[in-house]
């Protein structure tokens, strides 16, 4: 089997199905993130474990905005051993809230929640309690886990519980690939898709700030000549909205 094509053509098609299906959701994402811009609101991106991963690609990036801001937490982020230790915090009834409450998220800010199939409960209490300080939740998830059963308490899984939601068209399961030989399917395609979204997302709302006539806070890579500078002068005029500096 030539798994390395086999995996190519599978992130080939689920990438045409996003580009079929999600577009629309994909721009209402980008101009909501283009509106907190604009109204000195701040975005924030949270996940756990490997959904975490796309908070990081998101912040403090070369080609992303410097009003992204992650949110970390204390063994969420693949930063503890034993590592099966995240998987059991992220199913800690309140942490969430605790993480929300103790993050600058207010009111007119944006929060990018990432989670494939949104159902523990430290997602779901991060989505309720961002909301009900008045920001809004865009939800990346995969749809095909709407029938995984949730470990929140109020039963509800993150894309019930989010202002919008984009479907990474995974699998359930997220391993995509079926090799002979072996029982368990490999190659998960939820990071690789998730991160051409999100990055797709942020361009557009790039370019909608810029189609005002204001200029988006777009970091440049710090290993060219005059990135260091420019990268400067974006953090200090977006500073009241930049929180990991």
């Amino acid at each position: 089997m030539d798994a390395i094509n086999a995996y190519l053509d599978q992130i080939t098609g689920i990438l045409q199905k996003v580009r079929e299906t999600q577009q629309d959701v994909m721009r209402k994402a980008a101009q909501m993130l283009c509106d907190a811009t604009l109204n000195g609101g701040s975005i924030f991106a949270f996940g756990c474990g490997h959904g975490g991963l796309l908070a990081l690609e998101m912040y403090y990036r070369t080609g992303g905005m410097a009003n992204i801001n992650p949110i970390r937490a204390p063994g969420l982020n693949l930063d503890i051993d034993p590592a099966i230790m995240t998987s059991q915090l992220e199913r800690l009834n309140d942490y969430g809230r605790i993480i929300i409450d103790n993050s600058p998220v207010k009111a007119g800010d944006v929060v990018v929640i990432h989670s494939v199939s949104g159902r523990n409960t430290v997602i779901v209490d991060a989505a309720v309690r961002s909301r009900e300080l008045g920001a809004k939740v865009i939800a990346l998830t995969s749809m095909e886990y709407r029938s995984v059963s949730s470990r929140h308490p109020s039963g509800t899984k993150l894309f019930e519980n989010a202002d919008l939601v984009i479907d990474n068209c995974g699998y359930k399961g997220d391993a995509s690939l079926t090799v002979p030989g072996i029982a368990e399917k490999v190659a998960p395609t939820s990071t690789a898709v998730g991160a051409v979204i999100l990055n797709a997302v942020v361009a557009q709302a790039a370019a909608l700030v810029a189609e005002t006539g204001r200029i988006a806070p777009v970091f440049i890579s710090g290993n060219i000549d005059g990135g260091d500078e420019h990268n400067s002068r974006v953090i200090a005029e977006y500073k009241d909205r930049i929180h990991y500096m």
